[in-house]
């Protein structure tokens, strides 16, 4: 087991090395992008969606809508975090028929809305599939004696 983890870690190391040295001749460009990503999520969206998750969270006093907001956030946080650079910088390439052809913005302003529709459409359902039951019950509500 000893030479499978140290050739893991060897390979692992060699792959590492290799991909230094294919960064080192654009790593004065890549530095912006290296040091932007992590502060740019540091700085911006984490305090963002921080404060935006207290604000709801004194908004909405139910523990378990709470947490599909915190949920929904979170993603369309990371999904905004993914989707700068697109939006920031288009075309940094020459253009590749088939992939920089779209209209970004677009694009994520319908994933975002997604996400929170399919949130909406959770809650409600469950809301309908629990409706009649007693708080904290798990059993169907019964009919009415006739």
């Amino acid at each position: 087991m000893k030479a499978v983890r140290a050739g893991l870690v060897l390979s692992g190391a060699a792959l590492v090395g290799y991909g230094g040295w294919l960064l080192w001749p654009q790593l004065p460009a890549a530095w912006t992008w290296l040091l932007a990503g992590p502060i740019l999520h540091d700085v911006v969206v984490a305090p963002a969606v921080g404060i935006a998750g207290l604000a709801l969270g004194r908004l909405i006093p139910d523990p378990a809508r709470r947490a599909w907001v915190a949920a929904g956030l979170a993603i369309s946080a990371v999904l905004i975090l993914v989707g700068v650079p697109l939006l920031w910088r288009p075309q940094p390439a020459p253009i590749n028929p088939g992939l920089h052809d779209r209209d970004y913005v677009r694009g994520l302003i319908v994933a975002v809305l997604a996400i929170w529709a399919g949130i909406f459409v959770s809650k409600v359902s469950r809301r309908l599939r629990h409706a009649g039951r007693p708080p904290g019950s798990t059993a169907p509500p019964t009919a009415p004696e006739a």
